[in-house]
Parts: C-alpha cells; structure tokens; sequence
C-alpha cells in the first residue's frame, strides 16, 4: 500500500512539472522579452496564454503537499524542517508570482506594469529553482530521517545547484514549446519563430546542462548516479530521444506533437529521478513503508484522490482544451495592441 500511494504522490510531481513548469518558464521568457515595444507581442502572448489556466496548474502542488504530509508524515516533517530555507523562498516565489501577474494586468499606467511584471517574471525563476534545490537535496540525501538537517548545505550543494538550474532550464524549455504553439494557431508567424528559436536554445542548454551534471552526481550523489545510469537509464534514454524529436519537429513547420514530446521528454525525466530513488523515499536512507503512515490513512488517502480525480480530472482536460482553441481570452486581450510593461 505505501508503494501505490508514493505511486500517486509521484503522479501529481510529473503533472505539476509538466503543467505548472510551463507556467513558470513562461515568466523567464517574460524577463528576457525586452523593453516595453520590443517585449509587448510576446509579452501579450503570455498573458493571453496564462490567464485562463495558471491557477488551475498549481493544484498540483497542493495535490503533491497533500499527498506527502497525509501519507508519509514522517518524511514530511524531516523535509520541512530541513529545507524550511528553499520552501519558504518558494512559496513566497509562487504568491508574489501571481500577485504581479494578476496586478499587472489590472494596471494601467507603465510604471505599475513594469513593477508587477518584474515581481512576476523574477519569481517565475526563484520558485523553480527552489524546487530543483530541494530535490536536489532530497535526493542526495542530505535529509536525515529525524530531520532538522543543515539549514544551508541541505540545499545549497553540487546536486542541488544542479537541480535548481536543470529545473529553471527545463521550464524554460517547455514554456518556449507551448507558447510557439500558441502562436502558430493564433496565426502569428513571427512569434511563432520568436518562441521557436527561443525553444532550440533552452533545449540546447538543457541539453549541456544535463551532460555536465553526469560528473556532478557521479561525485556528489554516487547512489543516484548508479541507479540513474543503471535502472533509470531505458527511461533516460526515451526521455534524451523525445528532446532529441522535439528540437528536430522544432525545425520543421508542423506543430502537431510537439507539445506532447517536450512534455514527454520532461515527465520521462522526472520519473527516471523517482525509479532512481526507489525504494528510498529520502536520499539513502528511509525507504517508503518506513516513512508511511497507517494502513487506514493510506486507504483513505487513496480513496480521496481516486474521488477527486473523477471530479476534477474532466473539468481540467475541459478548461485546457477550451484555452488551447483560444475561447478563453477575455474581451480585453482581445487585440495585441493593448500596451505591455
């Protein structure tokens, strides 16, 4: 019973670094768009793009809490009070976030929209670096069982730099997908070649990124990168060959896939992270039934999620497939003259 609920606990990590990643790559891209003329277009895309569906991306997370503090307590606290430094810079990250996305949209005066788009934009990179630190230290197994580990070494580390800057990259990397995407149904071929070649390049680091932190967990994190190079390597060689696909379909003009592939590169990643920790639920050293709590709670917690799946599931694929057609852009984004910070 522990296995199947770390199962859906890891469900809800994929799901919130496909969707929600996105989500936060989208700000990177908003930082780097340029002044207030030259980043306007993309700027608007963005918005236009993330309205609708930035709040649902997050329930993820919540899902994920849910699912750690309910099912594995015991991991829970050794995690919050260990890494209490990177999940608090990550959820003030996420709140200031959406405050400057909601904020600037609602301004109208230039000065406004440029100090909300930067608290959104330099927040869309301090939350998923945050989370890839975290990881990182999890991993690595810098957590101890009992927990109030290192407040500072926990997450500031070789394998947690690593993560923090592979997650930034990735999110970038899908952002510039989606958001090409977009532009190609939304007819604008010039922001579709904006994104796209904006996408090559992010791939192109992930890519270098991901080669040079093969020596950085062969000395930092050895356990993981045995397992990642022994029982996760079918999944990281799929996951290297959809990012592969991905920057080819990139050079060419059709777009369908295309989401699916970078999505699939990234949710292969991170599910090769996970068989590479198993049976470990924290680095080396508390495997999953050890961290779990009780029978009747796990049977509960799983009871829950397969009720709530069938509630929320459909609502989610509903408001995604009715974004991604364009019939969720308010009236006043409607044209891409309205002006951007």
């Amino acid at each position: 019973m522990p296995e199947l609920v770390a199962v859906f606990l890891f469900i809800g990590v994929i799901a919130y670094a496909v969707l929600g990643g996105a989500d936060f790559g989208a700000g990177f891209w908003d930082l780097t768009a340029g002044g207030a003329e030259r980043g306007r277009r993309p700027r608007h895309l963005i918005d236009t793009s993330l309205g609708p569906v930035w709040e649902a991306n997050h329930t993820w997370l919540v899902y994920c809490l849910v699912f750690l503090w309910s099912g594995f307590p015991t991991a829970f606290t050794a995690i919050t009070t260990t890494l209490y430094v990177p999940l608090g810079l990550a959820a003030l990250g996420i709140v200031l976030r959406g405050a400057g996305f909601a904020f600037r949209k609602a301004s109208l005066r230039t000065p406004e929209q440029r100090v909300y788009g930067a608290a959104f934009a330099l927040s869309s990179l301090l939350a998923p670096y945050c989370f890839g630190s975290i990881a990182g230290g999890i991993a690595s197994g810098r957590v101890p069982a009992g927990g109030n580990g290192d407040a500072i070494t926990s997450w500031l580390n070789p394998t947690s730099v690593l993560g923090g800057v592979l997650a930034v990259l990735v999110c970038a990397y899908l952002a510039a997908v989606y958001l090409h995407v977009a532009a190609g149904r939304q007819h604008e071929p010039g922001l579709a070649r904006y994104f796209r070649d904006r996408a090559l390049l992010a791939g192109l680091l992930t890519g270098a990124v991901s080669i040079a932190g093969i020596f950085v967990l062969r000395h930092d994190a050895p356990r993981l990168f045995h397992q990642l190079s022994h029982r996760a390597l079918p999944l990281v060689l799929v996951a290297a060959l959809c990012g592969v696909a991905g920057m080819v379909m990139l050079r060419g003009t059709r777009t369908s896939g295309l989401r699916a592939t970078a999505a699939a590169a990234v949710a292969l990643i991170v599910l090769g992270w996970g068989v590479a920790q198993y049976p470990y639920l924290l680095g080396t050293h508390v495997e999953i039934p050890e961290a779990a709590a009780p029978n009747a709670t796990l049977w509960v917690t799983v009871g829950v999620a397969i009720v709530a799946g069938l509630l929320i599931l459909p609502s989610l694929v509903l408001l995604f497939r009715l974004a991604g057609r364009g019939r969720l852009i308010p009236a006043d984004h409607a044209s891409a003259d309205r002006p951007g910070p």
